[in-house]
């Protein structure tokens, strides 16, 4: 990345001597002659690093430095000063200046002051952007079915990988959490992880969001943006929704994708390193045969493909994930809710269209609103409490009524039995062997 800085000096010797310096330790530096002159650098340009001399003809250091924390409050000023007025440097500080060093000093030790402000920049916005995503790794994914157990196994391979990660499943099954449990059991780990929902930003704005913008590149861009991308260099990027990026910003992401390189909006090229995860509800594979999504972009982001499974699928998850919920809004209101059996077989047996989702805001709906910790039946919402393993549309055939009344005892007598094979198939009156082999067909 590179960095760009304004050097206000006066003294000519001084600020060639400072500016050559600095260009060869890699910055991009523009000089200022004096105030006024770096005034009208700064309102043309954006700026990580200002260092200025405080006493200039024109406009003085501590004119620019209020300019600077009114129009660019994230960029750092460095204020300059001779001997015998280290007062006003610490009067600079108080103003809202960075740091100060007193002339004459050393070059070396000017840009070690440079990159420690740098280093704190970078830390700082990746810190505002990695907020939540504290919290996706604070979230385990629940559930022993056979289905769940194969997709963790998958995600425990490909974590140790750097290969791209295209996560598919209906809408509320978890796919937020797949992606990072693969950030989280990576060599990244340590690094930012960084998501952004393609679908809740507008596509006019998407771009921005994405890869940056420079001051003055469209309407209304009074500073310098750091995008995701760069804000997630050395770690990992969640594009959540990919399906609904428009087809225009397809291009560019494919581009970054091959070449490891961002364009910020209105110039500046930057090198990243970062692994792109990607999740999606929608079949793009459709989408690709309608033109709305590139077959290329499409081809370059699943290099490996992760199904989430619907809770629907998930058999005997349900009931863990009510175990798990119920305990965590147990905690919250100091009240151990517990479900009793009628209600457990009714959460078990209901198909769930929102999947993990809308099972976690029935239970959250029903410990607010029961009125009393043990929830019953008929506190239930009243489309669960009739819940016959239907999805809402009409099936009164009798092997689907069969198979339906199959399953209930099977999860009755396993409840009973505390998940004892054994003993849930002796209930049953069946063998182990063949409670196994339908516990198998009904993914539980």
């Amino acid at each position: 990345m590179s960095i760009r800085i304004l050097l206000a000096e006066d003294d000519e010797l001084m600020r060639v001597t400072v500016q050559d310096h600095l260009r060869d330790q890699g910055f991009l530096v523009d000089d200022a002659m004096d105030g006024t002159d770096a005034i009208g650098l700064l309102k043309q340009h954006s700026y990580e690093i200002v260092v200025s001399d405080i006493r200039m003809p024109g406009f003085d250091g501590t004119q620019i430095l209020k300019l600077v924390k009114e129009q660019a409050p994230n960029t750092d000023v460095i204020m300059m000063t001779a001997y015998g007025s280290a007062d006003d440097a610490v009067q600079c500080l108080k103003q809202g200046a960075a740091d100060y060093i007193l002339k004459p000093f050393d070059l070396d030790d000017l840009t070690i002051r440079i990159k420690r402000l740098v280093e704190m920049q970078e830390v700082k916005a990746r810190c505002i952007s990695s907020e939540k995503g504290c919290f996706a790794k604070a979230t385990p994914i629940i559930g022993s079915s056979l289905v769940i157990q194969q997709m963790l196994s998958l995600v425990s391979q490909v974590a140790v990988s750097d290969a791209s990660v295209l996560i598919h499943g209906e809408s509320g099954t978890g796919k937020e959490l797949v992606a990072a449990a693969i950030h989280y059991g990576s060599k990244r780990a340590q690094k930012p992880y960084i998501r952004l929902n393609c679908a809740a930003i507008p596509a006019t704005l998407l771009e921005s969001e994405l890869f940056g913008h420079e001051k003055g590149a469209f309407t209304g861009a009074d500073g310098r943006k750091i995008g995701k991308f760069e804000l997630a260099d050395q770690g990992t990027i969640l594009l959540d929704e990919i399906g609904d990026m428009p087809l225009e910003l397809q291009v560019k992401l494919l581009r970054v994708l091959q070449e490891r390189e961002v364009e910020r909006l209105g110039g500046g090229t930057v090198h990243i390193n970062v692994r792109v995860i990607c999740a999606t509800s929608k079949n793009l594979k459709k989408r690709v045969a309608t033109g709305q999504f590139r077959e290329d972009l499409y081809y370059r982001l699943q290099v490996i493909p992760i199904e989430v499974p619907p809770l629907r699928e998930r058999g005997q998850d349900v009931l863990e994930l009510c175990d798990f919920f119920l305990e965590e809004y147990s905690q919250e209101r100091g009240t151990p809710f517990l479900l009793t059996k009628d209600a457990k077989m009714a959460l078990a047996g209901y198909r769930y269209p929102g999947n993990v989702r809308e099972l976690k805001n029935i239970l959250e709906r029903v410990s607010v609103l029961a009125p009393a910790p043990t929830i019953q039946l008929w506190d239930l919402p009243f489309e669960v409490q009739g819940a016959d393993g239907r999805d809402g549309t009409s099936n009164y055939t009798l092997n689907h009524a069969v198979a339906q009344a199959e399953k209930k005892c099977i999860l009755q007598a396993l409840l009973k039995t505390g998940n004892n094979k054994t003993e849930a198939a002796a209930v049953l009156g069946i063998s182990r062997k063949n409670l196994w082999q339908k516990m198998k067909g009904y993914s539980l």
